[in-house]
């Protein structure tokens, strides 16, 4: 997913002393990476393609395997790997960069093209879900712009419009059945983007130092499955169980590490749970989940959480407020109650006693 990081093995455990691995982008094979153990050196290379890999690449210096952080659609395209050792080896990756974005049921979304201007001879197309169904184009060279009401049942009838100079596509009145995968074509460039549309978003309260579970209702994952759970209006992914992979794990470091040592996932469920909350853990945290067979169909679930952190002087809303009034108000009343009943318990043991003593002196 766009903003991701996403690893690309070499397949070694460990280099040699005269291993030479370079790494390469793109049609025109340009050198992005190295790493030379005669030399005992290693090379990013931040300024080459305009610098879209400025800051964003990480060499493991035991096994040469490249990790690029913060993906965007830019750094889509095929990576060759070159291992020069006592023989030439060579590694190629296909590497897609998918669009992200996420939306509450009745809102509108736009898809951008990252067009800035078509061009006189462009053609567009806009495709939906696992058997790509067309749903909107333009041809520029005949003049034309055309979105596909009728289709799928007429779900997207009123809901589509185009942008003429950009191509980009915007989405209104959205509803889950919108939930899935779009396929935007450029003449012969491909970029996708899966869209979530959330229905209802569940409001959770903490208070600053607890725990907080966020509960995926799963009562247990399948051998397919893979969950996410991201953080914020970037989608930033924090945690995630890839059953199909056998993985699990927790983005300690993204965000300035703001969740380190506090992330817990469920093996069996997928469920959430953020340790020793603060203020910063508070905002919108987003579960996407999907299994083998809904995403060759296209189809995604997902589920919003807001979780709201407050501490002991300021709660977390007015409701909160006067519960916590009316519970005080309670525990006031309950202790005077207490009170007064001592009180009367007392005197009455006193004025008892003082009968008793009275009534032996007469006798």
């Amino acid at each position: 997913m766009e903003g991701d990081s996403v690893s690309l093995n070499s397949g070694l455990t460990e280099m040699k002393d005269d291993d030479v691995i370079q790494w390469r982008f793109g049609d025109e094979n340009t050198l992005i990476a190295e790493i030379n153990k005669r030399a005992d050196r290693i090379t990013v290379y931040d300024d080459v393609l305009d610098g879209r890999f400025r800051d964003r690449l990480k060499l493991d210096n035991q096994t040469g395997s490249l990790t690029i952080t913060n993906t965007t659609t830019e750094h889509e395209g095929r990576y060759k790997l070159q291992i020069n050792s006592e023989s030439k080896r060579f590694k190629d990756f296909r590497l897609d960069v998918f669009g992200l974005e996420s939306v509450m049921e009745g809102d509108s979304v736009s898809l951008n093209s990252d067009l800035t201007e078509m061009k006189d001879d462009d053609v567009i197309q806009w495709r939906f879900g696992d058997e790509d169904t067309l749903i909107a184009d333009i041809n520029v060279t005949a003049d034309r712009i055309i979105v596909y009401d009728d289709v799928l049942d007429g779900r997207f009838r009123d809901r589509l419009k185009l942008d003429n100079q950009t191509g980009s596509l915007t989405i209104t009145n959205i509803t889950t059945e919108h939930t899935g995968e779009y396929k935007l074509q450029i003449n012969i460039e491909i970029k996708i983007f899966i869209l979530f549309v959330f229905d209802e978003v569940k409001s959770v309260s903490v208070m600053e130092g607890d725990s907080v579970s966020l509960n995926s209702n799963l009562t247990e994952m399948k051998n397919n499955d893979v969950i996410q759970w991201r953080f914020g209006i970037k989608n930033t992914l924090i945690a995630e169980i890839n059953k199909r992979s056998d993985r699990i794990t927790v983005y300690d470091d993204v965000l300035d590490g703001r969740f380190r040592d506090r992330l817990k996932l469920d093996n069996q469920t997928g469920s959430l749970t953020i340790t020793n909350t603060r203020a910063e853990h508070d905002g919108d945290y987003k579960l996407m989940f999907t299994d083998l067979m809904m995403y060759s169909e296209g189809r995604f679930s997902s589920k919003s959480f807001r979780v709201s952190v407050y501490d002991s002087v300021h709660c977390c809303g007015p409701t909160e407020a006067v519960i916590r009034l009316v519970l005080s108000a309670l525990v006031g009343v309950a202790t005077v109650i207490i009170v007064v009943y001592e009180i009367r318990s007392r005197r009455a043991e006193r004025d008892q006693a003082h009968i008793h003593t009275s009534g032996s002196i007469e006798i």
